[in-house]
């Protein structure tokens, strides 16, 4: 049996390899997504100050610190039992809205772009974010550039740092909006929308008026019909900082739901473990652990865009409704199972983030004084559930009566996702390699079922020594292993 390995994995947070094994007819008899690095945070948060949490955690990963920031702050909130005022959650969702911007801005263009605009199969030298800018040209990589850094502003005015946030505390944040800041937010968040409605007019033109591209996006080798979660409000719009936890099941229908504070999602929820990743792969309870399989009987579920457009109702926007209503429209209908999808809804996120940053920067009580409540409970265990750019992001926290942590779970969104990349890697590695051809380009096509998700394996798993392993397999000429290096 052949052996074909893809390490390292490319464009995305974190590392991983792939091992593909061929039969010996050339196809493909299984794949699998390894993640190499161990995950730390769970453990060596015990023993700290509950309070410094949404310090601590944010050092997870350099990409998403908000999410982990914003999660964690929430999850104190349930722990010491308080509901911060009207205008600490309005600012804390503004932060959110200018990080979800900002995530998929970076993923969309720099990440998932260089497929579609270079083309799948296109020179690797060529297929990056440079080649991209060449190719659409220096303005429009300038916009992506800017915008972008409009974003980080907005968290380093709101946060205290563009990266690692200091704003949130148990009870509200820990600084006022001014009336200059708020009108030079209003500023950026009206260029944000008009950036975002380019985006998915660009994602037509480039995408959708590709039917090579389309074909692929809706071919058998990138689809899954799993389960769909997503945070949703009172009227099942998709919402990224509050609401309740929604999940459908393969032809749309709800199967459960539950809050977004609280220890809940305990009931719904649990974690089954392989040999062969330090990552866990969560799955339904009701449904139970049936291996890696999809299908209405699967535990398995999914989270990111695709799952939290298929999981809502629509989006609580004007233009995002329209950009909802078109994206289901043309893929036919909701619930959709292509997982190249995922591009798409990100987009029609953005738009979402952006309107609805707009929307908190001219709230009259954006600008108030009353941030927060004081707790008075004496913390024991608490929970909470947002949005990561990356999908549905858990933080569960108990501590001592001193306030001290004593366990922490963090249920992150790539780990959510770790059953469906591991599937999607192979069912992509099927579709694409056939008769033992194996090329640069076909060796990419199987990436770009886990790059869709836009994975995260700096956050959900981390090497306690802080730096990459190497493992180099030295092969004879007959194909046999000889010698293994590594790090």
């Amino acid at each position: 049996m052949k052996r074909v390995t893809i390490d390292p994995i490319t464009r995305l947070e974190g590392h991983g390899r792939i091992e593909i094994f061929l039969d010996d007819h050339g196809e493909v008899a299984n794949a699998y997504f390894q993640v190499v690095e161990l995950r730390g945070f769970e453990k060596f948060c015990e023993g700290r100050p509950a309070e410094e949490m949404p310090r601590i955690t944010p050092r997870i990963c350099g990409v998403c610190p908000s999410a982990h920031h914003i999660a964690s702050t929430r999850a104190l909130d349930d722990l010491y039992k308080v509901d911060p005022p009207p205008a600490a959650k309005k600012l804390r969702e503004l932060f959110y809205c200018a990080h979800m911007i900002h995530s998929h801005i970076a993923h969309f263009y720099a990440l998932a772009a260089p497929d579609f605009v270079m083309g799948p199969e296109a020179d690797p030298a060529q297929r990056n974010i440079l080649g991209v800018v060449a190719k659409v040209g220096l303005e429009i990589g300038g916009s992506v550039i800017r915008h972008r850094s409009y974003a980080q502003k907005i968290q380093e005015i709101l946060g205290g740092r563009a990266t690692h946030s200091v704003m949130g505390l148990p009870g509200g944040v820990s600084r006022r909006l001014s009336s200059d800041e708020r009108n030079q937010i209003i500023e950026w968040a009206k260029s944000e929308v008009e950036f975002a409605k380019f985006s998915l007019k660009l994602f037509e033109d480039v995408v959708l008026g590709n039917k090579a591209y389309v074909d692929l996006i809706l071919s058998d080798g990138y689809a899954m019909k799993t389960h769909y979660m997503g945070l949703v409000d009172e009227d099942n719009k998709v919402n990224f900082y509050d609401g309740d936890v929604r999940v459908v099941d393969t032809e749309g229908k709800e199967l459960c739901r539950f809050p977004a504070r609280g220890t809940a999602y305990l009931e719904h929820l649990a974690e089954h473990t392989e040999p062969w990743s330090y990552l866990k792969f969560p799955f339904l309870k009701g449904k139970g652990w049936k291996g890696f399989v999809d299908g209405q009987d699967s535990g398995i579920y999914r989270v990111a865009p695709l799952a939290r457009l298929n999981a809502a109702d629509g989006m609580a926007t004007p233009a995002a409704q329209e950009a909802y209503e078109k994206y289901f429209a043309t893929l036919g209908g909701r619930p959709v199972h292509a997982t190249l999808a995922n591009h798409w809804a990100r987009l029609v996120e953005l738009l979402y983030a952006a309107e609805r940053l707009l929307e908190l920067a001219e709230d009259p009580d954006i600008t108030s004084d009353d941030i927060r409540v004081v707790p008075t409970e004496t913390p024991v265990e608490g929970a909470a559930v947002i949005e990561a750019p990356r999908g549905t992001l858990f933080h569960h926290y108990q501590t001592d009566e001193r306030g001290l942590i004593r366990g922490v779970n963090l249920i992150v969104a790539t780990g959510n996702n770790h059953a469906a990349i591991c599937m999607s890697v192979k069912k992509a590695a099927q579709a694409v390699i056939h008769k033992g051809e194996v090329r640069p380009g076909l060796l990419n096509m199987v990436e770009m079922a886990f790059r869709a998700y836009d994975p995260c394996f700096g956050c959900a798993t981390h090497s306690l020594p802080g730096e990459m392993p190497l493992v180099a397999n030295i092969y004879d000429h007959e194909g046999r292993l000889t010698q293994t290096l590594s790090r």
